[in-house]
């Protein structure tokens, strides 16, 4: 049964986008883009000052993203254009990426206005895949399907992320000048991966025909109108409300340790070879954690898989405070490899159960808002808190309490019955 859902077209093609584009979770976000910020295009600033930069550029993102996504998702739905919007953020982030390559020595201003517009393809792109899983899938299989975009997307990005760790330790293999070349030339990779996988998503997976579809004009007037009523009912969807606010919190949390860990690590005077096959040992053993997860979330429920994610992630930040090592590193990459991507595809597969029938880019708008304006809030903090203590452990150990709120709020979410579809409520 497992094998048949998976291997359907519309949800391999599907999946495939996570592949495509974790290329630039990991290699760019997660790995050398802040490697390359604070010690080529931040050379010779104090170590506290490029982690502020860097969360500056993050959080800046964050806010632009959190803004349009509802507006942007509801003008899709009423237009059906979720997968060519995808199309057109993808295009944007993979150019922006490839773009680093041009950036000179020092130029840490052009860097992060690059990073800024290739984050928003990135999460833009995300927010169209993440609410087309309500198209490719039935309800009862979310947990399993999310699960295995998760689970593509880490072995993807891996893999490229392994090419590109190569080509950095090993420049002339690759007949590279030096490690500076080999991280220009790894961000233009990023770039055509991102590019080149994108093909499956758009030629396999439609969207289903819930509502009529309007030309642009009209769906940019209705999209509005829409959004507007959504914000004025969404007051009584109580159970709506508690979930994004519990996920506002917590995978801020998440996210600030996916984006500010490898600074961490360097901040603390960690190898960056060590820093950067922690990584690695991340991507791979998430692949297999991801799609356990989903597996976990169809046993005991998503809620439950999604709670317990939220203690190990409130428990590795603690771990972080006291990191002496680069041993002790590589026990908190494997933690956070067995749960990084389950908390992530059990919140998507949760919520996808919440969201009203024909109202998938709209909602996932909400969703994506939240996770982006929490995302404000941590790298901020923590580049704050860094800035201001001279202490990146006093920094790391702040998102504690994000992780605690989290768990509270969730516990308030009252979960949907099996197999009951949430109506859209009637437009005025």
């Amino acid at each position: 049964m497992t094998n048949r859902i998976l291997t359907r077209r519309p949800v391999f093609g599907w999946a495939m986008y996570d592949w495509a584009n974790s290329s630039f979770a990991v290699t760019v976000m997660a790995g050398f883009f802040p490697l390359f910020f604070k010690q080529y295009w931040n050379a010779g600033v104090a170590a506290t000052e490029s982690t502020f930069r860097l969360g500056l550029a993050n959080s800046i993102a964050s806010f632009i993203v959190a803004f349009m996504a509802p507006l942007i998702g509801a003008i899709a739905d009423k237009g059906r254009a979720r997968v060519r919007l995808l199309g057109v953020f993808t295009a944007l982030g993979a150019i922006l990426t490839a773009g680093f390559y041009f950036v000179g020595k020092g130029d840490w201003s052009t860097a992060a206005l690059l990073y800024i517009g290739a984050s928003l393809g990135f999460w833009g792109g995300n927010q169209f895949y993440d609410s087309l899983l309500t198209d490719v899938a039935e309800q009862r299989e979310y947990d399993l399907v999310s699960g295995y975009g998760f689970a593509l997307g880490y072995l993807g990005g891996g893999l490229l992320f392994a090419l590109n760790v190569a080509m950095v330790t090993r420049p002339a293999w690759f007949g590279l000048a030096d490690t500076a070349a080999a991280v220009r030339w790894s961000f233009v990779t990023v770039g055509v991966w991102w590019m080149l996988f994108t093909f499956f998503p758009l030629a396999l997976v439609r969207e289903r025909r819930t509502q009529e579809q309007l030309p642009p004009l009209a769906a940019i007037l209705a999209g509005g109108r829409e959004l507007l009523l959504t914000i004025r009912n969404l007051r009584g969807e109580t159970t709506m409300l508690w979930f994004l606010l519990a996920y506002w919190f917590y995978i801020d949390g998440v996210n600030t340790i996916i984006k500010m860990s490898v600074d961490y690590g360097l901040s603390l005077g960690l190898k960056q070879t060590s820093l950067i096959t922690a990584l690695l040992l991340v991507q791979f053993i998430a692949f297999p954690a991801a799609l356990a997860f989903g597996w976990l979330g169809q046993k005991i429920g998503a809620r439950a898989g999604i709670l317990i994610g939220i203690a190990v992630y409130a428990a590795i930040a603690g771990y972080a405070y006291f990191l002496k090592s680069e041993t002790e590193f590589f026990v908190m990459a494997v933690v956070i490899g067995l749960v990084q991507g389950g908390i992530q595809s059990l919140s998507r597969s949760l919520f996808g159960r919440l969201v009203p029938a024909g109202r998938a880019g709209e909602f996932f708008g909400f969703y994506n808002l939240m996770g982006k304006a929490a995302a404000i809030l941590g790298p901020t903090l923590t580049g704050i808190v860094a800035l201001l203590t001279n202490d990146s452990r006093l920094a790391i150990l702040s998102i504690v309490i994000l992780f605690i709120f989290g768990a509270l709020f969730l516990l308030r979410v009252r979960l949907p019955a099996a197999g009951a579809v949430i109506a859209a409520p009637a437009a005025d």
